[in-house]
């Protein structure tokens, strides 16, 4: 089983096939619009921007499971990320990312990676935070919080899981990597 082997719905609720993507590299993240992350999308668009023509795709998957932070709708949130960060990746339909309503792909991302560990002061924050909703969240792959990131090789692998505090240079260096 790999990336192309699931499907998922726009934010207009018609199917894709992730094989759609075969050949790139995918980047997938869960999103929200009122975390203390959200500003990644910034990094993100930048990242899009120069890595596209050689081959990158960004799947967004905003996601309500952390602080009620995507409360709007799916055109609510397209409206506010396109207004305010100029995406253009493809967003797709707010998803639940962990327990049973978890859409397959995060299942799979899920079950097949381990927890990063938090980095920085943002780090130690955020621990505090998802212990009290997880007491073994070291200790279990399950997606911890918006902005979480699984980069996927041209050929549907999971090749990194980026926790949302690890530098976006990073990321960036890892997505260079895979292309």
């Amino acid at each position: 089983m790999n990336a192309y082997d699931f499907t998922v719905k726009t934010r207009k609720g018609e199917d894709v096939a992730l094989s759609d993507f075969r050949g790139k590299v995918l980047l997938i993240v869960n999103t929200a619009t009122g975390c203390g992350f959200t500003p990644q999308y910034k990094e993100l668009q930048e990242l899009y921007d120069a890595d596209r023509d050689k081959g990158l795709e960004i799947l967004d998957f905003p996601c309500n499971q952390f602080g009620n932070q995507a409360p709007g709708d799916n055109e609510e949130i397209h409206t506010f990320c396109t207004g305010r960060f100029g995406i253009t990746f493809p967003q797709y339909g707010k998803v639940d990312v962990n327990g049973e309503n978890a859409i397959p792909l995060f299942r799979w991302l899920t079950e097949n990676t381990t927890f990063g560990g938090f980095k920085g002061a943002a780090g130690l924050a955020l621990g505090a935070v998802v212990k009290k909703m997880d007491k073994d969240y070291k200790n279990n792959g399950s997606v911890k919080w918006n902005f979480t990131k699984f980069l996927i090789d041209r050929n549907g692998e999971i090749v990194a899981r980026f926790e949302p505090t690890e530098p976006m240079e990073t990321v960036r260096r890892a997505v260079e990597a895979a292309l």
